[in-house]
């Protein structure tokens, strides 16, 4: 069975994907991150996703961005914006090169295992302005990763990182995640940590209109996911 790193947060995105990578084939190996953010509701959601789908390996990796800051989901000093789904500026959620962080902590998790695989859930269609969700970046990383491991570079064996929602809207996510009986009660979207989800944020917002449009129920609202 071939191995797959998945980039797991807990997320609506990252739970289809792992979902999905779990019904092609690949043996689980999921990949978290505790990297300052204000609240661990996602990282408890990738917790229970993890024994849902029966992965083989699920680490957590911490990492403290929230030292320098230059977001709101790091930053105790700033508050997250309200959302505005037709926003064309880059939100104050964006985490400074973090899926950049992130990628590269996976390319050395799949050589030490021998995965040629990676999975992460971006998509530049519902991608909230973020620059790292772009096809263009994941296809650049995708080549540094494999300029720059000795799997790749000396025994031929390279890494590719799936996108399989990079061209999809959410809604069309959702669809996919119906399909794979994802339970969404196991999944968190909301950038703030409060007891339930605040409705108001950007991840609320385009999280109820990709359910709406995708004429799903989301079974996690009242839950407190």
């Amino acid at each position: 069975m071939k191995k797959a790193v998945v980039l797991l947060s807990g997320g609506l995105d990252s739970s289809v994907a792992i979902h999905l990578a779990k019904s092609e084939g690949f043996e689980i190996y999921a990949l978290s991150f505790d990297y300052g953010q204000k609240h661990n509701k996602e990282l408890e959601c990738a917790k229970a996703t993890v024994i849902k789908v029966g992965a083989k390996e699920h680490n957590t990796v911490t990492l403290q961005l929230n030292l320098w800051g230059g977001s709101s989901l790091t930053d105790s000093k700033r508050d997250v914006e309200d959302g505005d789904v037709s926003r064309t500026d880059i939100p104050d959620t964006y985490v400074p090169a973090r899926n950049m962080v992130f990628l590269s902590v996976a390319a050395s998790y799949a050589e030490a295992i021998g995965a040629q695989d990676i999975f992460i859930g971006v998509s530049e269609v519902d991608y909230s302005g973020y620059v790292d969700c772009r096809e263009e970046f994941i296809r650049s990383m995708e080549n540094t990763i494999n300029m720059g491991t000795v799997m790749a570079v000396e025994e031929g064996k390279k890494i590719k990182i799936h996108t399989p929602f990079i061209n999809k809207t959410k809604a069309e996510e959702i669809k996919i995640g119906e399909e794979l009986s994802v339970d969404w009660s196991l999944t968190w979207s909301c950038y703030r940590g409060t007891e339930k989800p605040c409705g108001t944020c950007d991840s609320c917002l385009l999280r109820a209109k990709a359910f709406k449009e995708a004429g799903v129920i989301d079974t996690s609202l009242g839950k407190g996911h």
